[in-house]
């Protein structure tokens, strides 16, 4: 009787009665997407650990502040005043040394990897070699461990964007299908390495416009790869917040006066920064020398900054937990910054950046959106403490409202922008004012992104011009 029952249920399964086949095998692949991505992103940390404690520590004497949540993996090595004349050429070593892997190995892993991510979604359905997942990660660990200023955001983007695109390869999947698994690994990558499973899903929607659409066909398949990927990255790195910061509480209205004032100033910096990185590729890219030897000329002029200005070098987490930090109990923990070094902080990190990554330097530049967005507002908090006391504002609570709008005109991704401050921090208490200065500062924005290959919406992307598009 029970082997008769099972028979029917089979039957009434394939017949697509119950759940469909077609639902049931979406989720084993989104699975399989999330598990892969989930497993590279862990094994990406690794690598980025290792590199900061061979090279920077090691070699440079220079530990870097860390997030409360990163994991360091080996001892802290650094004893004393760090060596800033290795400073100062490392991050050359590593960019001209990671130039030459990609050169070799794998040319379309060079660069910052979402903007490639996207522009195979549009325009290469969904295809990315599967040598980059491996290439793009040493590459990048060589740029960042070496204090080369670029987000770990790129890299885990790319890698997790290929191990869709793989497993759709491996399985000969069509072009729809491939674009949906890639944007799902994509979205598993930013999940897992930040601890943001749900604004993962909801970026990998954003990301690939820069004007007020969607794609909303990889919301659901982003959602279950990005909880397997969280899921497997925490199992090895633990389960809490990125960051930590004082719960502040938004309960007077009269608080979005300022608020609105951040808005215009992130708005302005992410500008500044789109601005500046735009400029510095234009110029690298008129540079009479090899290709390869770019970002080690970008490397150098990272370390000249660095030389004076240490704290620009790698991807600055750490910097985002000292400007949360600002004027709070935890500034005891993390350490202080004063409103003069968030400025030269938020100026620093952009050109420093610029160099980096628009040179050609394998690294994100999503990351060092938060960094700069981080510091702009704190330091806006900071001088609007001063100038309005009775106003009792905190500078800490500025800085997570300004992370947020700063990638809301610089990414072009207000609504995961909102979210994933919220989740980075585990601080769900300033949504409202993160709604208010994220939709004025995309506004405002007016278009301008940091991703050349983004579309301004679904009817302008050659993937939906298709007959095979989904």
């Amino acid at each position: 009787m029970l082997r008769k029952i099972s028979i029917q249920w089979w039957r009434f399964w394939m017949a697509g009665e119950g759940l469909s086949i077609k639902t049931g095998r979406a989720l084993i692949l989104c699975a399989l997407t999330g598990l892969a991505a989930g497993l590279a992103a862990a094994g990406f940390y690794g690598l980025l650990e290792v590199a900061r404690h061979y090279l920077t520590e090691s070699l440079a004497n220079f530990s870097p502040v860390l997030a409360a949540g990163e994991v360091a993996l080996f001892p802290k090595g650094a004893h004393g005043a760090p060596l800033r004349w290795v400073l100062l050429v490392l991050p050359a070593l590593g960019g001209l040394a990671a130039a030459l892997l990609v050169r070799a190995f794998a040319p379309s892993a060079g660069g910052h990897g979402t903007d490639a991510a996207i522009c195979a979604y549009h325009r290469n359905e969904g295809r990315i070699p599967f040598a980059v997942i491996p290439v793009k990660a040493v590459a990048s660990a060589l740029v960042i461990g070496s204090g080369g200023s670029a987000g770990c955001e790129g890299p885990v983007t790319q890698i997790g964007a290929g191990c869709g695109s793989a497993i759709a390869a491996l399985l000969k999947l069509d072009a729809a299908e491939r674009r949906i698994l890639m944007a799902a690994g994509l979205a598993a990558g930013v999940g897992a390495l930040f601890r943001a499973p749900l604004a993962g899903a909801i970026f990998a929607a954003e990301i690939f416009y820069s004007g007020l659409d969607i794609e909303y066909e990889v919301l659901m398949p982003s959602l279950i790869a990005s909880t397997i990927a969280y899921t497997v990255f925490a199992l090895f790195f633990g389960w809490q917040p990125l960051f930590v910061m004082s719960e502040y509480v938004f309960h007077e209205p009269l608080k979005l006066l300022p608020y609105l004032l951040l808005a215009v100033v992130v708005a302005l910096g992410a500008k500044v920064y789109i601005l500046v990185f735009r400029q510095t590729e234009a110029a690298c890219r008129a540079w009479q020398v090899p290709a390869w030897m770019k970002p080690g000329i970008g490397g150098l002029l990272t370390g000249l900054i660095g030389f004076f200005l240490p704290q620009v070098f790698g991807a600055g987490y750490g910097l985002i937990q000292q400007a949360l930090a600002v004027e709070s109990p935890l500034a005891e923990r993390f350490g202080a910054l004063s409103l003069t070094t968030l400025l030269l902080v938020f100026v620093g990190k952009i050109f420093a950046t610029s160099f980096s990554v628009g040179s050609g330097g394998s690294g994100g530049v999503f990351g060092p959106a938060l960094v700069a967005g981080s510091a702009l507002g704190a330091a806006t908090g900071v001088a609007l403490m001063r100038f309005f006391p009775s106003l009792d504002l905190h500078p800490g609570a500025f800085a997570m409202v300004g992370m947020a709008g700063f990638l809301a005109a610089s990414v072009r991704v207000p609504i995961a922008a909102i979210i994933m401050v919220s989740e980075i921090t585990g601080n769900h208490s300033l949504l409202l004012p993160s709604m208010w200065v994220c939709g004025i500062a995309y506004w405002l924005g007016n278009g301008w992104t940091l991703y050349r290959s983004q579309v301004r919406t679904r009817d302008c992307s050659p993937a939906h011009a298709r007959p095979d598009a989904a």
